[in-house]
């Protein structure tokens, strides 16, 4: 088992928290919009590809864009 990157790591942290905060403000609601953000991110924990990773990063700030737009 390899240990993740410490940057992609913090980078997951980062992005998990920052949408976690404009979840805040979701038409749905925030107790609608945590736990889809929660297994959503859980269900990628386990990856270790650094490129699977950054995908998943780069498809976190497209979903923060969307967001910010509503």
């Amino acid at each position: 088992m390899t240990t993740l990157n410490p940057e992609l790591k913090r980078q997951v942290i980062a992005i998990y928290k920052e949408l976690l905060y404009l979840g805040r403000e979701y038409p749905l609601g925030y107790g609608y919009f945590r736990p889809r953000l929660h297994k959503a991110f859980m269900s990628k924990a386990a990856e270790r590809d650094e490129s699977k990773i950054r995908q998943g990063i780069a498809q976190a700030e497209y979903v923060k864009k969307e967001i910010e737009a509503l």
